[in-house]
């Protein structure tokens, strides 16, 4: 279920303890271009798939005349179409453990008819015993196609409402809701077909399975694709068009960083964002990281509330404290790059299991690489597991190397995910969660200034005993009601 763009399209001011900066010179444009690289992990593809993609989608917009509105429109559609594989990642991880690899693999099949139904069985429960695989799949053919062709829908849904978060119009939401439909009329959620279809998610549509087939076998693999599938997924005069101008559209090169071409490549995508409107943005990403599972949902915001009120209490300039709420909105991004059927496993991980929960920081980082505004926010956010004596992840730094703002996001992670339910614990009290932390500023772990702000912060009345510096003991906290509906268990 995506989150509801009405009821979150709000400004970052009218939160307590947060400040709203400058938009720092960012684009629109670079934020979405970032936001696809996320999704590119989502899709189980290699960073730049969509840029790449959305680089081909335009060439081919040239190639047809598109109007410079209409290129504007497909660049913002083709960045966005996928967005929404993360609002059905938690029903793909039910039947097919990695959702991500399901996702890898289909664009090697045209998924219709009994393709689909093979492709799809192939790849039920992939990962289990025998027995279990055995029983997914009968469950599976007695209504889990049903729910896959569901969680289209919620795609699509989940696409178009993150577009008009991002202010984006009709011209970009009404295509993105096409993103499963076959020119056949065999795709979902309508079943459209033919000129029915938006031309701009037409090009879209081979725009995104040329990209992955040109990369796995050249312009000749991109071409065979094309024609096996012509009148069937694809518009048949489009087909004929590209694969006519084909090496032309291609002339890709490794060297080419698909970034600057496509980020310089038009005059429409120079609208730099406020600060207000880059809080809303971030906001927005937020809400779509943690729809990744059900049992993160809200919680960036609530990081971001309390890291920020807890930066502003341990006296951080309002540049910083703007930056450590942004960073904190973002910071669960690269879990986009976790499999579904891992963030949402209730028994024990495996060695494996958990490496690839410790890429996530990692992949935020990486998500939020360019421009040099949303870097900064990226680099912050990347530390929020990062640990005073080294014992964090991904690079393992000590305190010598956690600013302030780090310290303060570690922290307010923390608290706040005790509150939560996850798919191996109930959540915890609230007043258990604050002993939780008070152990880890004990053990070295936690910033004792840090979570003193954020306990202060969520409503715990915290004594500082005199000469008592760098611990937090049980003794120092004592629970008052929260000062925010946000801030406490709900």
């Amino acid at each position: 279920m995506s989150p509801d763009p009405a009821s979150h399209n709000v400004t970052a001011s009218r939160h307590p303890g947060a400040v709203t900066g400058a938009g720092d010179g960012v684009r629109l444009a670079e934020l979405v271009a970032a936001l696809s690289l996320a999704t590119d992990l989502g899709l189980g593809q290699p960073q730049q798939h969509i840029i790449r993609q959305t680089l081909i989608a335009m060439r081919v917009g040239e190639l047809e005349g598109l109007s410079d509105d209409e290129r504007s429109a497909i660049f913002y559609v083709s960045l966005l179409a996928w967005v929404g594989c993360v609002a059905d990642a938690h029903e793909m991880g039910k039947w097919f453990d990695d959702d991500m690899a399901v996702r890898a693999d289909s664009y090697l099949v045209d998924l219709t008819g009994l393709p689909m139904m093979r492709f799809m069985i192939g790849h039920v429960a992939s990962g289990s015993s025998p027995i279990r695989r055995f029983t997914m799949i009968g469950r599976f053919l007695a209504g889990g196609s049903k729910e896959v062709a569901q969680s289209m829908a919620s795609h699509c849904e989940a696409s178009g409402d993150l577009s008009l978060r991002l202010g984006l119009g009709p011209e970009v939401r009404d295509p993105l809701q096409q993103a499963f439909e076959r020119w056949d009329g065999k795709g979902s959620p309508a079943r459209l077909a033919g000129y029915q279809i938006a031309r701009i998610m037409r090009i879209v549509h081979v725009a995104n399975d040329v990209e992955a087939l040109h990369r796995i076998g050249g312009v000749d693999a991109a071409v065979e694709m094309l024609r096996s599938r012509r009148g069937t997924e694809f518009d048949p005069e489009l087909v004929d068009r590209f694969c006519a101008h084909a090496g032309e559209l291609l002339a890709f090169t490794d060297e080419l960083d698909g970034w600057d071409t496509l980020i310089g490549g038009h005059h429409a995508l120079e609208r730099e964002l406020s600060g207000e409107e880059l809080d809303q943005a971030l906001e927005a990403f937020a809400d779509y990281a943690d729809v990744k599972s059900p049992f993160t949902l809200g919680h960036s915001r609530g990081v971001a509330l309390l890291a920020a009120a807890a930066a502003a209490s341990v006296g951080l300039p309002g540049g910083d404290v703007v930056l450590v709420r942004r960073a904190a909105l973002v910071h669960d991004v690269g879990a986009i790059g976790v499999p579904a059927g891992i963030l949402d496993k209730a028994g024990r991980l495996t060695e494996a299991e958990r490496e690839r929960i410790h890429t996530h920081p990692y992949l935020t980082a990486r998500t939020f690489s360019k421009p040099p505004a949303l870097a900064a926010i990226g680099r912050l956010a990347a530390m929020h597991h990062e640990r005073m004596d080294g014992s964090g992840y991904p690079s393992g730094i000590t305190a010598e190397s956690l600013p302030m703002t780090a310290r303060v996001i570690a922290a307010a992670d923390v608290y706040h995910a005790l509150l939560e339910p996850r798919p191996h614990r109930a959540a915890w009290a609230r007043d258990a969660a604050a002993q939780v932390l008070a152990a880890e500023v004990t053990d070295g772990r936690l910033d004792g200034d840090a979570a003193r702000a954020v306990l202060d912060a969520a409503g715990h009345r915290v004594r500082r005993q005199p000469g008592h510096a760098g611990g937090l003991t049980a003794r120092e906290i004592e629970v008052a009601p929260p000062r925010c509906s946000r801030c406490g268990t709900d």
